[in-house]
């Protein structure tokens, strides 16, 4: 799954653009960045990667089944596969925080920020898993495709001829 860091670094990256959510949910919410909210950072960390190794696991697992169908096929067909239930996931765990992130009952608005920050995390895993990734990948494999093509010419099909 791992071959030669693009899945990797496709699946790491999504964390990264997951991470400015959090800090924009937090001051739309009007709450500090406090240790509960680093937290919840945290857990969207680990949980924004765990659903991206979901997905890639999908398109391995649709190659392997299906090599003549090609990547672009793999990618499509694993974000249609993996779609409900990541967003069924996605809706249980924002839907099972709200309470606590309205500060509803006693002793809630010490883990609000906690809340708030995975909401505002999740929000935006979905779309990024789903549609930022997929393309991300993309774009690395073909750039470093490119770049490992070159490497493996000769030397004179690389640079111009000298007349």
């Amino acid at each position: 799954m791992y071959e030669r860091f693009k899945v990797a670094i496709s699946i790491l990256a999504m964390p990264l653009l997951a991470l400015p959510a959090v800090f924009i949910g937090l001051w739309a919410a009007g709450i500090e960045l406090n240790i509960s909210a680093m937290m919840g950072m945290t857990m969207i960390v680990g949980i924004v990667t765990e659903v991206a190794i979901f997905y890639f696991s999908e398109v391995q697992s649709l190659l392997r089944e299906h090599p003549e169908q090609g990547l672009d096929a793999a990618l499509v067909a694993a974000g249609q596969n993996r779609m409900r239930p990541i967003a069924m996931t996605t809706l249980a765990a924002m839907l099972t925080l709200a309470p606590l992130a309205l500060a509803l009952g006693q002793g809630s608005a010490m883990q609000q920020p906690l809340a708030v920050a995975i909401i505002a995390g999740l929000a935006v895993q979905m779309p990024l898993v789903l549609l930022v990734m997929p393309v991300l990948f993309k774009l690395m494999r073909g750039r470093l495709d490119d770049a490992e093509a070159d490497d493996n010419l000769p030397l004179s099909a690389v640079s111009p001829p000298t007349e």
